[in-house]
């Protein structure tokens, strides 16, 4: 089980990643439309994308010639629970979620 949080953990301290988390809470999207807003590479855009995918964050498939993602948002039940136990946080929102991360990034783009 602490593998699983270590790695879903992991997944969510960039804030690269946390910022793709919160553009597929919108919908699935193509892996060059997940590119279009960082100024990265898509070779580096795609290794994020297998970090969030091996955290069981996302989920990839191939729709002909494109590759798609998708939110998993039950990934995040094991790391939920575990916080739960500290009798501090509620159970994970997924709206509260996507509150947050809009915040975060808010407060990343500001200079």
């Amino acid at each position: 089980m602490f593998n699983d949080l270590d790695t879903v953990f992991a997944a969510l301290a960039d804030p690269t990643r946390r910022a793709i988390l919160a553009m597929l809470l919108e919908d699935d999207m193509a892996v060059t439309d997940v590119a279009d807003p960082f100024e990265m590479s898509l070779a580096a855009i795609s290794k994020h994308l297998i970090i969030l995918t091996k955290a069981g964050l996302i989920s990839q498939e191939k729709r002909g010639r494109v590759k798609w993602c998708k939110l998993e948002p039950d990934a995040l039940r094991t790391a939920s629970v575990w916080m739960q136990g500290f009798g501090q946080f509620e159970p994970v929102n997924l709206d509260a979620f996507e509150r947050f991360l809009e915040v975060e990034l808010s407060a990343t783009d500001d200079p």
